[in-house]
């Protein structure tokens, strides 16, 4: 079978390197793609947004399964224009893919079918949002209601901040059109959990857990990022906590977007907050989380392409996914600067060092030229490791780690050190 995967970030090359396990696939392409991706699949010059152009591929390369890595063709929906063409695609409509395309939807559609989250309210008026802020107990966290790389997230600690994000995003217009809208909600205070889930439409099955680090500096401090580093499993997803979530946030959901006639076929991204008063949502995404994805795919036993025909087929249900036991950590090495100004283009050193096999450098960010691997992006490189537990699993990515190098490089050296 030939799979084309959509995508050019570490997320992809960790589809693309499962799918590649598997004795059913034949031949791998990948649109975009990345430097490293490259090694492992054939990269085609296509914009993931180029829904006309990725169609025009699928049908001259025959190919027989689509997978849908990144969130903005979903959004723009990719699964639509493919399914009318007859092309088989893994990943949820346009109408579906709206739990992440609009923050302001996900909460009002957690509101009307009492899935837990954090209280909220949403405003496109600049005006309105300031009077809202006046009188509310900080820290309060604002969103822009649209895609904004994961960086459309704002924690602040008192008016004055509140004041500057209001501005920044609904006049300024930082994020763009993204930002017409804001949500500002409650700070819940807990342990933050990941869980992607497997979807058919009906069914919903559970991926091990993880837990990401947003931050861009250690101790959780500095901007919110599209992610600096992760780790599989939560040590706090106990199975009571995992009842829990299938029964008031899983399923609800699923079948929440069904009555809503926007039935889920793909992945769905959870982003949990384990409180006082029980687990809440703080965020859905539409596709795998990245970097969730480098440390939950790897402890996938089974054939990840069996498992995404069968969501698109209706027949998850008939699938017995299983995880492995071990712990998977993965440390992203990030262009100085990020996630706000940084220079790309640096050579990349050390790779070839990294021989371990229980270690996996997946591309984010990168090109490959005469020269080598070259930076290409704000998050470069995720060096990840196994182990039979965290403490091994996080020493052995940090000394791989150390054996890579390009200018400015930078990232956190406290990932999965206080899970």
């Amino acid at each position: 079978m030939k799979v084309l995967v959509i995508g050019s970030g570490g997320r992809e090359h960790a589809i693309v390197l499962k799918l590649k396990q598997s004795p059913l696939v034949t031949e791998i392409f990948c649109a975009p793609g990345n430097g490293g991706i490259g090694i492992h699949a054939i990269c085609l010059p296509c914009a993931a947004t180029d829904i006309d152009g990725l169609v025009k591929i699928a049908k001259e390369k025959n190919i027989d399964l689509t997978v849908v890595g990144m969130e903005d063709p979903l959004i723009l929906g990719i699964v639509d224009e493919f399914e009318k063409h007859g092309l088989k695609i893994f990943g949820p409509s346009k109408k579906a893919a709206e739990i992440e395309g609009s923050k302001v939807y996900s909460k009002n559609l957690m509101k009307k079918y009492k899935i837990p989250t954090a209280c909220s309210e949403s405003f496109n008026n600049y005006d309105d949002a300031l009077r809202f802020i006046t009188n509310k107990i900080h820290p309060l966290v604002i969103k822009a209601d649209g895609l904004a790389a994961g960086k459309g997230v704002v924690i602040t600690s008192n008016i004055e901040e509140s004041q500057a994000a209001l501005y920044e995003i609904m006049v300024d217009k930082k994020f763009g059109v993204s930002g017409e809208y804001v949500v500002i909600e409650d700070y819940l205070t807990g342990r933050e959990i990941s869980v992607l889930a497997f979807c058919d439409g009906n069914t919903v099955v559970p991926m091990a857990s993880a837990q990401d680090h947003k931050r861009a500096l250690d101790g959780d401090k500095g901007l919110n990022t599209g992610g600096m580093g992760a780790f599989s499993p939560s040590l706090f997803y106990s199975e009571n906590i995992a009842k829990e979530c299938m029964d008031k946030i899983f399923l609800p959901t699923v079948n929440a977007l069904k009555s809503e006639g926007r039935p889920f076929k793909g992945v769905i991204y959870f982003g949990l907050m384990l409180t006082d008063t029980g687990v809440k949502v703080i965020e859905y995404n539409c596709r795998f989380g990245d970097p969730e994805a480098q440390v939950v795919l790897p402890r996938l036993n089974g054939d990840l392409y069996k498992v995404i025909v069968a969501c698109c087929e209706g027949r998850l249900h008939e699938q017995d996914i299983k995880w492995s036991d071990d712990t998977v950590c993965c440390v992203m090495l990030a262009s100085g600067g990020y996630p706000e100004k940084y220079t790309i283009g640096k050579l990349i050193t050390g790779l070839d060092k990294v021989t371990d096999p229980n270690v996996v450098v997946y591309h984010s960010g990168t090109k490959f030229n005469e020269t080598g691997f070259l930076t290409s992006g704000g998050r470069v490189l995720g060096i990840t490791a196994r182990g039979d537990n965290m403490d091994e699993a996080v020493k052995k990515a940090y000394e791989n780690v150390m054996k890579i190098n390009f200018e400015n490089m930078q990232y956190r050296k406290d990932i999965g050190c206080n899970q």
